[in-house]
């Protein structure tokens, strides 16, 4: 049986905005500069928690919990991408399992279920269960293993080279909006349905 593993910010989420304006705050009464673009590409290059842990080893400063503290503020204005309900609902009447492995927190769950998505997926990881974090393929492991999942036919959907990383260790196939040699490139979510998965 087919089985779709999804990533959440940046692949089905538009979270990057609320998630940079909580950065923003969290170094607000700092010394640091708060460079929107630069973080941007830090934190797709590695993640949010690769950012903090920087400033922390820099200088000792731990300011993740003033993140933390201010995330829920902006959570509000996390949207849906563009045909990702769709792409959803499209796979649930094709009979894909849906899976859901991401470096959110537990505040994924309370998302999902403000979104309407909770009930797509049979099951959703996030950084909360302690599983190690991409590219290893841990918590991929741990999916495929608990639901039997084909790795021939398993696909890890994502937007960043961590989650290409992570499919491939895996032994599983690669969906994402970027281009890459092992990876099946996907300009928007609607296109998933051209790529003669099925």
């Amino acid at each position: 049986m087919t089985a779709f593993i999804w990533d959440l910010d940046g692949t089905l989420l538009d979270s990057y905005e609320a998630i940079l304006a909580a950065i923003g705050q969290a170094l607000a009464d700092t010394e640091y500069p708060f460079d929107k673009e630069a973080i941007r590409q830090q934190i797709l290059a590695t993640s949010v928690k690769d950012f903090f842990e920087k400033i922390e080893k820099a200088d000792g400063k731990n300011l993740k919990p003033l993140y933390q503290k201010a995330l829920p503020q902006f959570s509000g204005e996390i949207r849906l991408l563009p045909g990702a309900r769709e792409i959803l609902e499209w796979a649930d009447q094709q009979g894909i399992e849906q899976f859901v492995f991401t470096h959110k927190d537990e505040e994924a769950h309370p998302l999902l279920d403000r979104l309407d998505l909770a009930s797509y997926f049979r099951e959703v990881v996030t950084a909360s269960d302690g599983f190690a974090r991409k590219p290893d393929p841990e918590a991929l492991y741990y999916l495929m293993d608990k639901y039997q999942l084909d790795p021939h036919q398993t696909y890890y959907i994502g937007d960043r080279l961590l989650d290409i990383e992570a499919a491939l260790a895996a032994g599983i196939h690669s969906i994402n909006f970027l281009a890459h040699p092992d990876s099946q490139e996907i300009s928007s979510l609607s296109t998933i349905q051209d790529l003669g998965i099925l």
